[in-house]
């Protein structure tokens, strides 16, 4: 553990035990972060968002905060609890903008465009949601690994110091996962789990 991870992990455990003056500490340290876990989500130069990064981080950082179920004990959890939280914040925001919508139901859904949060992708966000329910149900490792990767925007590296395996497993588990997503977002009927990358891969047309 570096200098910076162990000082985050501290301020992290001073929250847990009711410091108050720890937050605005955690603040500072982390408000960077938090806003790159949320701009990842805003790439796209498309208009008429009616969630934008500052809005994504300050709720982000509220529901961090306050909820009270959380032992806090190092910066990597705090990365695996923020992704489940962003995810969770879209998924939200996503349901009430496809509620005003009609989602075209044969429009292809394509991994890339919608990890950049955009309201024309509230009912893909929707589905990939629900994709990746189904996907924990096989392999919850994966599952995880694209939460991390697609809703926190980590990297391959942060994602397998996260979850404590190799970055060449992360690697593999995305490719495997990604090509499976796909084609159960595209139509294809799935009933076993992804266990082979070059078959999933194919499967999904070489995505």
């Amino acid at each position: 553990m570096n200098a910076e991870d162990n000082q985050i992990t501290l301020v992290l455990q001073r929250i847990t035990a009711g410091d108050r003056a720890a937050e605005a500490e955690f603040l500072r340290l982390m408000y960077s972060e938090l806003h790159r876990l949320a701009e990842r989500q805003f790439r796209s130069e498309r208009a008429g968002h009616t969630l934008e990064p500052s809005a994504l981080v300050n709720e982000l950082y509220l529901r961090l905060i306050h909820n009270t179920t959380v032992q806090w004990r190092s910066r990597a959890h705090f990365y695996a609890v923020a992704a489940l939280t962003v995810r969770r914040i879209l998924v939200d925001y996503a349901r009430a903008t496809h509620a005003k919508r009609r989602p075209d139901p044969s429009r292809r859904v394509d991994l890339d465009v919608v990890a950049v949060y955009s309201d024309d992708h509230a009912h893909e966000v929707l589905l990939v949601d629900e994709a990746l329910n189904r996907l924990a149900e096989w392999d919850p490792r994966q599952a995880r690994i694209v939460e991390l990767l697609f809703f926190a925007g980590l990297t391959v590296e942060e994602t397998a110091h996260v979850l404590g395996i190799s970055a060449r497993t992360v690697k593999r588990d995305w490719t495997m996962a990604r090509a499976w997503l796909s084609a159960l977002l595209n139509g294809r009927s799935l009933d076993s789990p992804p266990a082979d990358e070059t078959s999933w891969t194919n499967s999904a047309g070489g995505e």
